[in-house]
């Protein structure tokens, strides 16, 4: 499992969504949703701003760049 992958999931259930729920946020299927958290797929730089707004982390923390969750005040 990707760091991406890893942390997507993480995210999701500290924040006690279900697949389908952040799926739906972002306009695309639960199996589609499913397969970002699964490493089948990656998801695009769109999606993952969305989820990085979403989880209130940067996008260098979802792609596992850095270990600090806080989104860079610039």
């Amino acid at each position: 499992m990707s760091i991406l992958s890893e942390r997507l999931r993480k995210l999701r259930l500290k924040h006690k969504l279900t697949q389908k729920q952040v799926a739906d946020y972002l306009g695309i299927s639960e199996s589609g949703y499913g397969y970002y958290e699964q490493g089948r797929n990656e998801p695009s730089l769109k999606s993952l701003k969305l989820l990085a707004t979403k989880y209130n982390v940067s996008v260098a923390y979802l792609t596992g760049e850095t270990d600090d969750p806080q989104p860079q005040l610039t």
